[in-house]
């Protein structure tokens, strides 16, 4: 037994490792797994597909979509929207005929509370002297005093749970990925611009150098920092930008006028590397084995 240990009696002879190799086995514990190049999405694929793009959107935060996989997210978010705001509506009226019924229920018992009242109001000759009847009791259990005990077994007295009550559903739809504000004019078609390759007989999706910056001709890669530019939808390398357009903020293909706002970073595709990526450790909670 250690020193520190009130029920660790089995250090001594249940290694760490040891203990780690069972966990693994048995299923217990946090489940690790560092992700590498083949586990993530290439620069040039879609965010929700992750297959090569046939003709690409960029999102204003810099996620590339393939224009039919958006576009079915995007009608798939309002469908479900229009049949959530009819259930709310169809709960606001039911909420609004249940008050009119409960009004007109209070407004007629209060005409009946008024009518006994009335009715009430009667001159009657009291014989003080008069003897009681043989059949008059002054106990409290007659019929019309009789204490009706409550029965919680039966269907018709047990409580009820009442229908989730319904919020407005919110009209926006928001990007899969940055999660957004998302419209449909916000996106910006993508144009790549193929690697020049006469030598390289192979499909464009079996390429490995598939494009390359529109202005330089440098190809891009997963780690390469590049740019789309808002007016043409051309894909430049950021270090196009930093040198030749910001000189002069002029479209190198086009001579259009571009500001900072015309230039949109792509999120680029992961390498497996730390030192280039985030986040490539995934994990996966499972029961935690408790040891004596």
């Amino acid at each position: 037994m250690t020193r520190h240990g009130n029920n660790a009696t089995n250090s001594s002879v249940y290694s760490y490792s040891e203990r780690k190799k069972d966990q693994k086995q048995a299923g217990y514990g946090t489940e690790k797994m560092r992700l590498g190049k083949d586990a993530i999405k290439a620069f040039d694929c879609c965010s929700l597909t992750l297959q090569p793009t046939s003709r690409p959107l960029i999102s204003p935060q810099g996620y590339i979509f393939d224009k039919e996989a958006i576009y079915s997210f995007i009608l798939e978010k309002k469908n479900t929207y229009n049949k959530q705001m009819k259930e709310y509506e169809r709960q606001k009226e039911a909420e609004i005929k249940e008050f009119r019924d409960k009004a007109a229920q209070e407004e007629e018992e209060s005409k009946e509370r008024f009518e006994q009242t009335e009715k009430n109001i009667v001159t009657k000759r009291v014989n003080a002297f008069k003897s009681s009847g043989s059949g008059s009791s002054i106990s409290n259990m007659r019929e019309d005093r009789k204490r009706v005990m409550p029965g919680f077994w039966l269907p018709s007295l047990t409580p009820q749970a009442k229908k989730t009550k319904l919020v407005k559903p919110d009209k926006t739809v928001y990007c899969p990925i940055s999660r957004k504000p998302l419209r449909v004019k916000d996106l910006i078609t993508v144009v790549w611009t193929e690697v020049k390759d006469p030598d390289n007989q192979k499909s464009l999706i079996a390429r490995e150098e598939r494009y390359q910056c529109a202005v330089t001709g440098d190809t891009l890669y997963d780690s390469t920092h590049c740019a789309v530019l808002k007016p043409t939808g051309h894909v430049v390398t950021m270090e196009c930008v930093e040198k030749i357009i910001k000189k002069d903020w002029q479209h190198p293909l086009t001579g259009q006028s571009l500001t900072e706002k015309d230039i949109l970073r792509v999120v680029r595709g992961s390498t497996g590397f730390s030192a280039a990526n985030d986040e490539l450790l995934a994990e996966r909670d499972r029961p935690t084995m408790a040891i004596a």
